[in-house]
């Protein structure tokens, strides 16, 4: 029916081509439009005017010889001023668009390393944007976006650095590990130094107390007890230690049998050894 009455429809964000008996005539926007067939004239086709995206995937080689597979994304629409040119200039839009990334990324992939793809990858993607975008111009296409989605090395070289990457995290936990220890043994040794200094501190002062008191005895008693001498007084102070010392032994739950001589003469002899040996042990030093 359209055909008999010569109007054709153009759909949104599509233009159509007419021809004048086979030649370009002019790009119908969308709308209704009459196109006369009876005079030659007729639609050539439609041309969508909506943004299109193409993936391309490409295998090429590294500097340091590791294949891998780059996929970068196109995004590209055809421009209304220049519908012609995109219609009338190419016949398999994604094929060029398709040759020209292939170009730039086997041009410049070669020149880096693999980690150095992966850290210029947004660079690659722009060579390929200038590249297309100069190119496609002149075909009546404007090219939005390029991006590099994918870089997929060998599934064995995948493999060798995730090793790599492993070992070295390991070495570094080592590493980290062996430092704590280090600082564990080193306040470990500083703990024990600082206990036995404190330690040593309280024997010497219980020490110099014991010695403190027992010279504040030896003067109250003397002075107390007229015509008693310090020997009297230290005699005394050491029956009283002995005394104490066994009470002790006998009250501890867990002591053995302890056989020492006992009686009233013992705590002389014991005093008198205490005696001579801080006698001699001050003559020979």
């Amino acid at each position: 029916m359209g055909n008999l009455l010569c109007l054709v429809q153009v759909d949104q964000s599509t233009v159509a081509i007419k021809e004048t008996f086979g030649k370009f005539d002019d790009v119908l926007q969308p709308g209704c439009h009459c196109v006369p067939w009876i005079f030659g004239r007729r639609l050539a086709g439609h041309l969508t005017l909506r943004l299109r995206q193409l993936d391309v995937k490409c295998e090429t080689k590294t500097k340091d010889n590791v294949f891998v597979n780059v996929v970068a994304s196109i995004q590209y629409r055809a421009l209304a001023d220049k519908a012609s040119e995109a219609f009338y200039k190419l016949t398999n839009t994604s094929t060029q668009i398709q040759a020209y990334v292939f170009d730039v990324i086997r041009a410049s992939v070669p020149k880096l390393n693999l980690d150095d793809v992966f850290e210029q990858k947004n660079e690659i993607a722009k060579a390929v944007d200038r590249e297309l975008e100069k190119a496609m111009s002149a075909y009546g296409f404007e090219i939005v976006q390029t991006l590099i989605v994918d870089i997929e090395p060998d599934e064995r070289v995948k493999k060798a650095m995730n090793e790599i990457n492993a070992a070295a995290r390991m070495r570094l936990a080592a590493i980290e590990k062996g430092e704590a220890e280090k600082i564990l043994q080193i306040k470990r040794a500083e703990g024990e130094a600082e206990s036995k200094y404190l330690s040593g501190l309280g024997i010497a002062r219980q020490r110099q107390a014991i010695v403190d008191g027992l010279r504040d005895s030896v003067l109250g008693f003397s002075v107390n007890v007229p015509g008693t001498t310090a020997k009297d007084v230290m005699d005394m102070v050491l029956v009283t230690q002995y005394f104490d010392t066994m009470k002790e032994i006998g009250a501890a739950s867990k002591s053995s049998a302890v056989f020492i001589p006992h009686g009233p003469g013992a705590v002389r002899d014991v005093a008198a050894q205490i005696r001579d040996g801080l006698l001699m042990g001050s003559a020979t030093t």
